[in-house]
């Protein structure tokens, strides 16, 4: 049986077109300050149960700060001893990334990189464990969304990663199939979501928190970053 061309990209939005560690890691202290009300040693904790050694920034692959959605990160937060409720910290969050999109620093000119990919006839989306407001706000900045034909967060109700919904979801915006697509992410949540839907191809980058170790096992093609996509397309 020959195999469908690929039509469709659906990519990750931090680590994937952001970079991780410029972007997410000034982030990630703030969020533990304002999860600890400003009390250092609880924001340690945080930090350390979200996955990130608070002493040198690094971010351990698949962990709650690398992965989670704002839902869940919160909820490690709870469970590790912020004192806020679940739905309190989620809202807080929720401000916080949205406001981060100010400071998020990009792989690579995105407004070219999307522009290159559209003029050759693929539908893209971008899938993310952000909220879909923080989704656009970085499209929006980084003058790629005129060429999106669709955006999901964690909020989108198309379910979360690593279920398959987002990528069904950009299935159904763009009549492609999912062996039409394929799935572009930092992690093993962007691998396996895309493995569950039966996508065509699972592309790893590492710009974000995974190791070409740590993503081997799920991923067809690991590339240092997005730059290299076309030549695996």
């Amino acid at each position: 049986m020959t195999r469908k061309a690929i039509a469709g990209i659906l990519f990750d939005k931090d680590g994937t077109l952001l970079d991780y560690a410029k972007s997410w890691v000034p982030v990630n202290y703030e969020l533990a300050r304002i999860a600890a009300r400003s009390d250092e040693g609880l924001a340690r904790i945080l930090l350390q149960a979200g996955g990130m050694d608070p002493d040198t920034g690094q971010v351990a692959p698949d962990s709650l700060l690398a992965a989670g959605n704002t839902v869940e990160i919160a909820t490690g937060m709870v469970r590790a001893g912020a004192p806020f409720s679940v739905d309190e910290l989620t809202a807080l969050f929720d401000g916080l990334f949205a406001r981060s999109v100010d400071y998020a620093v990009p792989v690579t000119d995105l407004a070219a990189f999307f522009a290159s990919l559209h003029a050759k006839g693929y539908r893209l989306g971008v899938a993310s464990s952000d909220n879909e407001r923080s989704i656009r706000e970085t499209a929006k900045r980084f003058g790629f969304e005129s060429y999106l034909h669709y955006v999901a967060g964690y909020d989108s109700g198309y379910g979360v990663k690593p279920e398959p919904g987002m990528v069904l979801g950009f299935c159904a915006a763009t009549g492609l199939t999912p062996d039409q697509v394929a799935v572009v992410g930092d992690n093993n949540h962007d691998m396996h979501m895309g493995r569950s839907a039966g996508v065509a191809m699972t592309v790893a980058v590492l710009s974000g928190t995974g190791s070409r170790q740590s993503l081997a096992a799920a991923s067809d093609h690991c590339l240092m970053n997005i730059t290299e996509l076309e030549a695996v397309l």
